[in-house]
């Protein structure tokens, strides 16, 4: 328990001075926001894979996903490396860093409002964003706290409280900076300390290959399977696992997903340099397959540590599966875990509180009713709503609805199908209308509410997957259709692709 202690007093410290040394990074809306827009491609590429997986992955979807479908859970693990990240950063990376900074947009409604040239989908884009952040907030209480009753035996209140406020006050304090030099610490402890994790379960189980054998001995759960495998024999040690389809709706959504997350592409708005994003890609690729992959590919032994513990009495308790997991290691590897764990739950809220307060302020009060606010009171008004949001969260995640999976999943249907089609196509194609991104708004939230109330697709998940695919089918249809953009000012915003240079040409001689 000592050294439990000492490794969380190291690590909160080293936060909260992170956030003192970037206070002064923070003195504006653009140093608060975006770090000046001079993030360094390492930074960058650490800020959005911390971002991107944590608690919520760890505890929720490995958990949950490795139950059902075995070491085949995995493949969302690469989905998530090579769709979420590499394919992000190569389709998006660059297309964005040019766009947002030639429009001078700060995030991700301010993108939406001078692309499509629209105050009424600015603000409309800033309450979704505002809105389904929060229970994906939530989420990430739920499972970081899961795993600290576990390690120190402390009430969950108590848990959620402390979390809150430790991230609110580095955040507070230096804005993006802080949040991205954090990210960096926390991702080289979540490398260090899912690779022991994974070695130290395996060695528990005889090794890698005894317990991939373990696995394949447990007969197929009929609650899981698909139809024509709920007789087969060995589907959970198996390449697609006993429910492929079902996979395949969970690689979209945490793999494509990312694609229309306003914490996740604000990350490509600070880049430092067109030529940084080319490093970025690399190590947020490496970074991914490490971290995402390693925490589904353990996840896909769950079934090998079954005990009375992960089963309630109105069914499966997903999120105690992990956790039940680590109950077999030695104190000081827990201990790293919940280091890990802890690292990639503050870089994430971190990231979504920053989002969602800039969100209301830039994109709702500023353009509204702080027309003539200045940047000094538009940082301070930033600072009171990372409180307020962080607030709001807390109160959800005392009392969360559902299991994290679920409660991730409602988050990121409606805002990557809201977000995620128009977002994209407006980086490429000059033809997308303003009618367009309105329909697609209503599309993605309108799918998710729905759902949620009638349940007519069983899993939220797959309620997310059919959001995002189909506002990429949405948004070039009803651009077909509908009224196009002043011909001059898109021209004048795509113009930022084109760079002019200048080349000496050398004397030749002619032939004869």
């Amino acid at each position: 328990m000592f050294i439990k202690i000492i490794l969380l007093i190291v690590f909160f410290a080293i936060m909260i001075g992170v956030g003192v040394y970037s206070r002064k990074n923070a003195t504006d809306v653009n140093g608060f926001v975006l770090g000046g827009r001079s993030v360094g491609p390492w930074l960058t590429a650490f800020a959005f894979g911390t971002s991107y997986f944590s608690a919520v992955v760890f505890i929720g979807y490995a958990g949950q996903f490795g139950w059902k479908y075995g070491i085949s859970s995995t493949w969302i693990g690469l989905g998530n490396a090579f769709i979420g990240s590499l394919l992000a950063w190569v389709v998006m990376g660059r297309r964005t860093r040019i766009m947002t900074h030639h429009l001078d947009a700060k995030t991700m409604p301010d993108y939406f409002g001078k692309r499509f040239d629209s105050k009424a989908l600015r603000i409309t884009a800033a309450a979704i964003a505002f809105i389904f952040l929060i229970p994906y907030t939530a989420s990430l209480y739920k499972g970081l706290s899961t795993l600290f009753g576990l390690a120190f035996d402390i009430p969950y209140v108590t848990c959620v409280i402390a979390m809150a406020v430790l991230t609110a006050v580095y955040v507070i304090l230096g804005g993006y900076m802080a949040t991205a030099i954090n990210d960096f610490i926390q991702g080289i402890i979540m490398l260090g300390g899912i690779i022991a994790v994974i070695g130290a379960v395996l060695s528990g189980q005889g090794g890698f290959l005894s317990a991939l054998k373990k696995l394949s001995d447990i007969a197929p759960d009929p609650t899981v399977a698909a139809a024509p495998l709920k007789e087969a024999q060995g589907m959970f040690a198996s390449f697609f696992g006993p429910d492929p389809l079902n996979l395949l709706g969970v690689i979209i959504l945490t793999s494509l997903g990312t694609w229309g997350l306003p914490q996740m592409v604000g990350k490509f708005y600070s880049i430092k340099s067109e030529k940084a994003v080319k490093t970025g890609t690399v190590v947020s690729t490496i970074f991914a397959v490490i971290i995402s992959g390693g925490c589904y590919f353990l996840g896909g032994f769950g079934r090998l540590f079954d005990s009375p513990a992960i089963h309630g009495p109105k069914g499966m308790l997903y999120d105690e599966i992990i956790p039940q997991m680590l109950t077999t290691l030695p104190d000081i590897l827990i201990g790293i875990v919940v280091v890990l764990v802890l690292s990639a739950s503050m870089s994430t809220l971190s990231s979504l509180v920053l989002t969602s307060s800039s969100t209301l302020t830039l994109d709702m009060l500023k353009i509204t009713c702080m027309k003539k606010a200045d940047d000094k009171k538009s940082v301070l008004v930033m600072r009171i709503f990372i409180v307020f949001f962080i607030a709001i969260s807390v109160i959800i995640a005392l009392n969360p609805p559902t299991f994290i999976a679920q409660l991730m999943g409602y988050s990121w249907g409606a805002l990557a199908g809201s977000f995620l089609a128009p977002f994209l196509y407006g980086l490429f194609s000059k033809k997308i209308t303003r009618a367009a991104v309105w329909a697609n708004f209503v599309w993605g939230v309108g799918l998710t509410v729905a759902n949620i109330f009638g349940k007519f697709i069983a899993s939220p998940i797959n309620c997310g997957a059919v959001a995002m695919v189909g506002g990429l089918i949405i948004v070039p249809l009803i651009s077909l259709i509908t009224p196009k953009l002043d011909k001059a000012k898109v021209d004048d915003m795509f113009a930022c692709y084109d760079e002019k240079v200048e080349v000496a040409k050398k004397m030749v001689l002619k032939e004869e």
